[in-house]
Parts: C-alpha cells; structure tokens; sequence
C-alpha cells in the first residue's frame, strides 16, 4: 500500500509538523508499505486557480505541468492523508487551493448534464487529521467539526468517489492532550499500515 500524505504548515517546528512524522512512524510499523510526504508550502506549490486552469477546466487548454505532477503522486497512491492546521474551521488556503487545481474534472470527476456525475477516484482512499486550537466542546456545540466533515469528507472526497477511512480531530491544548494526538497519529498510521485495500 502506498500512502499520499498531505500537509500545510509554514512552520517546520510546528505541531502539525510533528503529527506528521508520528503518523510516518506508525506508517513504518509495516515493512511492504510506503509513503510521501507532500509538504504544500515548502515546495512553493502555487494555490491559485488561474485563466489557464479555468481554461483547462472549460476544455480549451491542457492541464499545467504542476496540476499533472500532483495527479501522478494521487495516482501512485491506494490511501491519500490530509493533514492540516484548522484555519477558519476549514483547511489552509494552500491546500484548499491544491484540491481546486488538482481535483480537475476528466481526471477526479465527470459531470455530464445528461448522464450526471462520474466519480472516477474509487481507487483511493481518504484520511483527514486536523489539529485545532479550541476544546472538542467548541466544535461540537457550534457544529465546526460537521462543516469539516461536510465540506471534505462528502464534498471532497465522495464526490470523486473516494472512500472515507475518517476524520481525526487532535487538539493540543497543553502537554498531556499534545502527547495524547501524538500517539493518536500513530496510532492511525500503524491503522492506515493494515487497511485492507
């Protein structure tokens, strides 16, 4: 199994940072697996969506070498893991803007006004892990955590057909519940090594 996993912090040393490495960890539990680590901002992917992707998504023009190369790495992949710091109750701007480039029609959907919508990405499977900043309370009594569910899980990735593995919400709130989402990312990388594809 190959694992895509995702992510979007500006800061090396941040906590999201070091989800990712435990969620490596637990990845590594299991010797036929692998893995890469796309890190959004430290490769300068480029979020916009330009006149040539609007071009490319009306059918007039050809996708970016970008867009096609981040197309390729989804392709490689059985299990695709974003992971993310919660910024307005939703993900970074930079991976927003990476699904609305990459997730291109004729290549993860096709919507016909006949025949409806094709999801063409049934080969892969989805993870999120997002590290908030407020108590699980606060996503659960003003319904943040359901706006992540809903604009991701079903808007995302059942769109395109994806299979959902989950939604994990760490929230680092002082060193106990820290080490706790620490050993949470683990804990789903050691799962994700033994999901039955």
């Amino acid at each position: 199994m190959h694992t895509l996993i995702v992510t979007a912090h500006p800061d090396k040393s941040s906590y999201t940072h070091a989800v990712v490495s435990r969620l490596v960890a637990g990845l590594e539990t299991r010797d036929n697996d692998t893995y890469e680590v796309v890190d959004l901002i430290a490769e300068g992917f480029d979020p916009r969506f330009t006149a040539a992707d609007n071009d490319f998504y009306d059918g007039r023009a050809e996708p970016g070498a970008d867009v096609l190369a981040e197309q390729q790495r989804l392709d490689r992949a059985d299990v695709l893991v974003l992971v993310f710091p919660i910024y307005w109750w939703s993900m970074p701007a930079v991976m927003k803007g990476w699904i609305d480039r990459v997730f291109t029609t004729g290549w993860a959907f096709i919507d016909d006004p006949d025949k409806g919508t094709t999801r063409l990405l049934g080969r892969l499977k989805g993870q999120v892990i997002a590290v908030g900043g407020s108590h699980r309370g606060t996503y659960d009594r003003r319904g943040y955590l359901d706006a992540i569910k809903k604009q991701i899980l079903e808007g995302i990735f059942g769109f395109c057909g994806m299979g959902v593995i989950g939604l994990d919400l760490l929230l680092p709130m002082d060193s106990e519940s820290e080490n706790e989402g620490l050993q949470n990312a683990f804990e789903i990388g050691r799962r994700l090594s033994g999901e039955q594809l």
